[in-house]
């Protein structure tokens, strides 16, 4: 084959993978899968893996990484006179100290205090919020408030991550700006090749961490032109597979990944979604020992560590549930370490006679590799349960088998001994030790903490 040929080739690829517009199409990776964001049903094309799952996990911790695979994000726009209201009836966050240019963790629940939806919530001006992935659940919420406000859909932007102790010094050289401006948890406009962007500091990476934004109709070439200012720091793309083995190490539950939100509790959502009531809850693929009962997956904030972003300084929706909890929690997040012996005995099982043990990948992507795969485990105390884990991942940073825990406040403390139980109903199950290790793991140079002065500029100052 010529190589124009070959370059006709790629370019018919490339043109028969749906939602490509957010990344170049690379030849040299033979596997790219819908990512699927967030049991959305939708989701851009993405490799499984770039230049493999070890050395792009390792990226985040030692120079840096680009990731596209949030888009389409979406993306639902709030502006007018009961903007603010709206959100703070909705979510459990203070809107009293939240001025423009500042984003937060932004967390909706239900009357029992579960969480519907959480993301970015960005404010552009006094009555004007930009929120990622609060909708569709935001977007039911307003629709059905006789809000003073308007509410639009912003299908046109993309989302960029950019996250690693070197991020930031790859963003100064494509914008040619210094960006040492930016705290954590804010975000200002800039440019990239007189493209017009939004960049704000934030990440579940638990690095240093950025978002870019910006027109989807520009996103390849800023896609290139970040790759291209990020070689000299080691910049790599970030595949799905090593993408979702930042949330369980960093700290950061995620929807879809370590927890399902309690959609199925509204039946009023679920048919706004046009959701079959029979499917019972978001839709997944539901697997591990806690079986196929979707309700003791679903999580409230304080059993994900989101205690203090909570503040009872406003009516909100699950406040008095919410209460209750902060008052007297029955569980808190933990990271479980997983015993070595009893992981390797899992993988021995594959190689004997007889019934091995359930398929232990890196991560647990599931059968058809979605994102929307939720693998939940039940947590053993002398035979008695005491806790969900999910989000399992080997950490080849840290050299360990790791998995976020929600478990009995009794049974929390550093260094208790528990066991996961491994293998779905039916199937021939183990019980594997695990200690109660700290969370977040990841505990050292976080994105909230790092001291970015210390950090040459690598731009001009705005």
């Amino acid at each position: 084959m010529t190589d124009q040929e070959q370059a006709a080739s790629q370019d018919e690829s490339a043109k028969s993978l749906p939602h490509l517009a957010y990344a170049p199409f690379d030849p040299q990776v033979d596997f790219y899968l819908q990512s699927q964001i967030f049991g959305m049903g939708q989701g851009t094309m993405v490799p499984l893996e770039y230049t493999g799952w070890r050395d792009e996990e390792l990226s985040w911790k030692n120079t840096c990484y680009l990731h596209a695979g949030l888009n389409p994000a979406p993306t639902l726009q709030v502006t007018g006179p009961d903007a603010t209201r709206f959100f703070s009836d909705h979510c459990v966050n203070t809107f009293t100290n939240f001025p423009a240019g500042t984003l937060k963790h932004a967390i909706m629940c239900n009357d029992e205090g579960l969480v519907m939806a959480h993301g970015a919530l960005l404010r552009l001006g006094e009555d004007d919020y930009l929120s990622y992935f609060l909708a569709p659940y935001a977007a039911y919420k307003f629709y059905s408030g006789g809000y003073k406000a308007q509410a639009e859909w912003v299908n046109d932007w993309f989302i960029f991550q950019v996250a690693g102790p070197r991020s930031l010094e790859v963003l100064e050289t494509v914008t040619g700006q210094c960006l040492h401006d930016i705290p954590f948890g804010h975000h200002r406009a800039s440019s990239i090749n007189g493209i017009d962007v939004r960049i704000s500091r934030m990440g579940m990476a638990g690095t240093l961490a950025y978002e870019v934004h910006g027109p989807t109709t520009e996103a390849v070439p800023i896609y290139n032109a970040i790759m291209e200012a990020g070689a000299p720091f080691g910049i790599r793309k970030l595949g799905l597979r090593a993408y979702q083995m930042n949330h369980t190490p960093g700290g950061f539950p995620q929807s879809f990944v370590h927890f399902p939100p309690a959609w199925g509790e509204d039946k009023g959502f679920m048919g706004f979604l046009h959701i079959p009531e029979e499917v019972g809850g978001a839709p997944g693929i539901y697997s591990g020992s806690m079986g196929s009962d979707i309700r003791p997956r679903y999580r409230n904030p304080v059993e994900l560590g989101w205690a203090k972003g909570i503040k009872f300084d406003h009516d909100f929706v699950g406040r008095p549930a919410l209460e209750r909890e902060v008052q007297k929690p029955r569980r808190f997040v933990v990271t479980l370490s997983w015993n070595v012996d009893d992981v390797l005995d899992i993988h021995a099982s594959y190689y004997r006679e007889g019934e091995p043990y359930k398929w232990m990948e890196p991560i647990d992507l599931g059968q058809h590799r979605a994102m929307n795969h939720l693998c939940a485990d039940k947590v053993l105390k002398n035979g008695k349960e005491v806790g969900v884990s999910s989000g399992r991942v080997y950490s080849y940073y840290f050299r360990q088998m790791l998995s976020l825990c929600s478990i009995d406040v009794e049974h929390s403390e550093l260094g208790t001994e528990v066991e996961v139980l491994w293998g779905d109903p039916g199937t021939r199950q183990k019980a594997v030790r695990a200690t109660v290790s700290r969370f977040p793991f990841l505990n050292e140079n976080r994105n909230e903490t790092v001291d970015v002065t210390t950090i040459p500029c690598a731009g001009r100052k705005k």
